[in-house]
């Protein structure tokens, strides 16, 4: 039977997975592998269950299947708004142009892409250098924000960006040396400040 509740403590066990595949190469096979091992910690078992994680990982790339945290549009918004130029880069398969239309982003997102269309994940500096190239923006003139230190900021970091680590949760952040918010709303400003 597989617990819910043992979810949080399932993505964290199966997060090696990812953070082992260090070449970068974006691979169906690492996140079905990924997708069955938090449903082994979970309680999955059965000669069924690496179908179930493809099942799993088929639908991640439906949007319907997603919320964004009640910051993140009208953050994307304000920034906009001020003049921002705005990319989207995801460690995923999902359609981004559909991931766009779905949560109506479309028009305030420049440019996305994603690594299952790329080829190489984050942290590999290539996807950075890549939405960059989209947007026609320099790297030192442009902040990566995301909820990864190691994929996001990292990468961002190699590919000659800066950082902005999203920190959502109420325990104190790990020290990285780098700029640490909680919420979305935060950005408009600091960015504005420089």
């Amino acid at each position: 039977m597989v617990r819910r509740s043992r979810f949080s403590d399932a993505v964290k066990a199966a997060s090696s997975i990812l953070e082992d595949q260090q070449e970068h190469v974006y691979d169906a096979a690492i996140f079905v592998r990924y997708t069955q091992r938090i449903l082994e910690a979970m309680g999955g078992r059965g000669p069924r269950l690496e179908e179930c994680a493809r099942h799993i990982y088929d639908e991640w790339a439906a949007c319907r299947h997603f919320f964004l945290y009640d910051d993140v549009a009208p953050a994307i918004r304000e920034l906009a708004a001020r003049g921002f130029t705005l990319g989207l880069i995801s460690n995923s398969h999902r359609p981004l142009d559909a991931f766009l239309e779905h949560f109506d982003l479309r028009g305030l997102i420049a440019g996305a892409v994603s690594s299952a269309d790329h080829g190489f994940m984050k942290p590999h500096p290539s996807i950075f250098e890549s939405a960059l190239d989209r947007l026609g923006v320099n790297a030192a003139a442009s902040v990566m924000v995301g909820d990864s230190y190691t994929h996001d900021i990292v990468g961002a970091q190699r590919a000659g960006m800066l950082g902005v680590l999203v920190h959502r949760s109420d325990e104190p952040a790990p020290d990285y040396g780098v700029t640490v918010v909680r919420s979305l709303r935060e950005l408009p400003e600091l960015l504005s400040r420089g």
